[in-house]
């Protein structure tokens, strides 16, 4: 591997202060870059911790995580990553080099996910990575840094959707909870801490084939196909089903989800795999009292993050966690990212760097 020739930063000022970086640590990274013709090319390479943006955080990543955003920053979609080249990975976990800040001492282990960390921010898929320490959560004394990664963005948003519909009064007690996308990251997860949370759970998938053990395996009660949560009726409403939803699919499904979920339930909103578009009436909301919730994750208050930390280290902690991961090198990345394109992954992805 041979380093790539970047601009150094100079010394820059975020929030007031002035920070300086003397450190100079090769490291080794996943650059994206774009080329002439207009294709991106993958290539693992020796950078520096001295080519990183400006932040008052330096984390040696111990590791990261694969999400379908990063596969999409992988593969160059503008409306993920706007600039290239480009070091990709919207999860991190590892210990703490240098805070120029109180919140964080030399050898505290952290967790960082979301806000720009592998999207515009160099991410996770490289060994180190600097940011702003409000970027940063503690990782909570129950979790290993490798099961902080299992869960990562995926399971942080299973469990803030799960967070917010109990916010809205969702209960157990209210009836069965459906899971579509069941076997990608964020359903898996859902799947599992409904599971651990004493939901029933009925798991939407298009592997029921190869996947039933799987899911029955996370805590799921049934497994349905995804035509049964994609109907292609004019109806305006169906007949209730389920008492809410965790959907990472979006499009018809998202429809179908409303249509047919009980009145008073919530349906959190989290993916747009199917499609971005929404087409549908106002009934379940104004007929049934059905709640859409969005799910966003990537700007929730640090305050909200530490508490959701700590519901996956504690109350929602799933049993058979290390039963959905599978442990790859960074070597290994950009083949996992085009059998997740092609839909050939399920389960959490964790890469080790």
């Amino acid at each position: 591997m041979s380093a790539i020739a970047l601009q150094k930063p100079t010394p820059a000022s975020r929030g007031g202060f002035l920070y300086i970086y003397p450190m100079n640590i090769p490291y080794k990274a996943l650059f994206i870059s774009e080329q002439p013709n207009g294709e991106f090319q993958r290539t693992i390479l020796e950078r520096n911790t001295a080519d990183l943006p400006a932040g008052s955080l330096l984390v040696r990543v111990k590791y990261s995580s694969l999400n379908y955003k990063d596969a999409l920053s992988i593969n160059g979609h503008k409306g993920i990553t706007r600039n290239f080249p480009h070091q990709p990975g919207i999860d991190a976990v590892g210990e703490v080099i240098e805070c120029h800040e109180n919140r964080f001492q030399p050898g505290d282990k952290v967790i960082v996910c979301g806000y720009d960390l592998g999207m515009n921010t160099a991410g996770g898929l490289g060994q180190y990575i600097r940011v702003p320490s409000e970027w940063a959560v503690p990782l909570p004394n129950q979790l290993t840094m490798e099961e902080a990664m299992i869960y990562g963005t995926a399971g942080f948003t299973a469990a803030i959707a799960l967070w917010q519909m109990e916010r809205n009064l969702q209960h157990p007690d209210n009836g069965p909870i459906m899971v579509t996308g069941a076997t990608g990251g964020v359903g898996s997860l859902a799947v599992a801490i409904l599971s651990q949370a004493g939901y029933e759970v009925i798991a939407s998938t298009g592997k029921q084939a190869t996947a039933t053990e799987f899911l029955k395996s996370l805590g799921a009660n049934q497994i349905v196909g995804r035509e049964a949560v994609n109907l292609d009726t004019d109806k305006l409403l169906l007949r209730s089903q389920w008492a809410g939803a965790i959907d990472t699919v979006g499009g018809n499904t998202l429809h179908t989800l409303l249509k047919a979920c009980q009145p008073y339930g919530n349906v959190a909103a989290c993916g747009l795999v199917q499609s971005p578009k929404l087409d549908l009436s106002v009934y379940p909301f104004i007929i049934n009292g059905v709640n859409l919730l969005g799910v966003a994750t990537a700007e929730n208050p640090i305050e909200h993050k530490k508490m959701i930390w700590k519901k996956l280290a504690g109350e929602w902690a799933i049993p058979q966690l290390h039963a959905i991961k599978r442990v790859i090198t960074l070597e290994q990345v950009s083949e996992t990212v085009d059998q997740m394109m092609a839909g050939q992954s399920f389960g959490r992805v964790v890469v080790e760097l």
